[in-house]
């Protein structure tokens, strides 16, 4: 069994599949964006800003959502959402993500005026240009609120499908899930569905085992995001192991929200061994004050990850990627090879 150093989990070719955009701003970025667009912050600093940032007091899902109101005050205009999602992919890129898909509403990110569709060119853009400058492969996921009305989520699943060759890969629910059922927002999902686009639905994260079912069953979900409490439900854990729905796990978010009590005590360990398709994400690298390595590091170090393991883990990233088969095949002829040679070596 090999120790998972950090040198070998950041030339691992990974993926974050469950990434955030408006969780994923660099500090420095935040402040030269508040000073350009005269927004009010709550340090005047980086390192403080960080610090701020950094959830590490929330009692449930939604304490933790209350500090995105901060990065969308500065995510209103094209230059702004193009940057922020080069940046991001820069940063990813350099901790060995060799595919992305960030995650955000769109809906948020158009109150200084932007159309929806200007607010998914921009950072369809950002991700262009990072692949130019980083061979980073990045795709966009446009996100429904749970709370909002189910006319509004039927609009951005039409969002989605209209950029669906453009760079938009999926469509997904997120936000704080008590009393907001995902089948609330069924009509959206079917549409996706019904265009040829793949779904993905928090879940299981700020709810109990019962909105994973309703994610799976009523909305037809094939990945599901944290999907922390499904281990709370046999039958249904066997149901997702059994059709390897991906469970896409942000292990240090699930702490700071109390879906799970501990790093320890996380269900990854046991999602894994029971056989589920699972891939690991960091959710909000800002707001969790994380890399994906660092997420690597800690399923090692708190779960008994060993490498040979997490790179089985990484692989499950890939095959779950919401990209078409042709392009999946491609990416992973070159990942297996690259995790063979990493393994050859490290065995010698």
């Amino acid at each position: 069994m090999t120790v998972a150093t950090s040198d070998l989990l950041r030339r691992l070719p990974k993926t974050e599949l469950h990434c955030h955009l408006d969780g994923c701003v660099r500090p420095e970025t935040l402040l030269e964006l508040a000073a350009e667009y005269d927004k009010p912050m709550p340090a005047d600093d980086a390192e403080a800003l960080a610090q701020y940032m950094l959830v590490d007091d929330a009692e449930n899902l939604e304490d933790y959502l209350e500090r995105f109101s901060v990065t969308l005050s500065v995510m209103q205009t094209s230059e702004a959402l193009e940057r922020v999602t080069y940046e991001l992919a820069e940063d990813a890129a350099r901790e060995g993500v060799c595919y992305l898909e960030t995650r955000y509403a769109p809906v948020l990110n158009v109150r200084g005026g932007l159309s929806l569709e200007e607010a998914v060119e921009a950072p369809l853009r950002g991700l262009a240009r990072a692949h130019q400058e980083y061979g980073i492969v990045g795709r966009v996921i446009i996100c429904a609120i749970r709370n909002m009305a189910p006319e509004v989520s039927l609009e951005l699943a039409r969002l989605a499908v209209g950029f669906r060759d453009r760079g938009v890969v999926g469509f997904d629910l997120a936000g704080g899930e008590i009393g907001n059922p995902a089948s609330r927002h069924k009509e959206a999902f079917d549409y996706a569905r019904e265009h040829d686009l793949p779904c993905t639905c928090h879940a299981g994260e700020g709810d109990g085992p019962d909105s994973v079912r309703d994610a799976v069953h009523r909305c037809c979900a094939c990945r599901i995001g944290h999907g922390t409490r499904l281990i709370e439900d046999e039958s249904l854990t066997q149901y997702v192991a059994d059709r390897q729905i991906t469970i896409e796990c942000c292990l240090t978010s699930n702490v700071q929200t109390r879906a799970a009590s501990s790093f320890d005590a996380h269900p990854l360990r046991a999602y894994y061994d029971k056989g589920l398709n699972v891939a690991l994400s960091t959710d909000n690298r800002l707001m969790s004050g994380i890399t994906l390595v660092d997420e690597y590091q800690k399923a090692a170090r708190h779960l008994g990850f060993s490498f040979e393991e997490l790179c089985a883990v990484a692989r499950n990233g890939f095959t779950s990627a919401f990209l078409h088969e042709q392009e999946r095949r491609a990416l992973l002829a070159t990942v297996d090879r690259d995790i063979a040679n990493l393994l050859a070596e490290v065995r010698k």
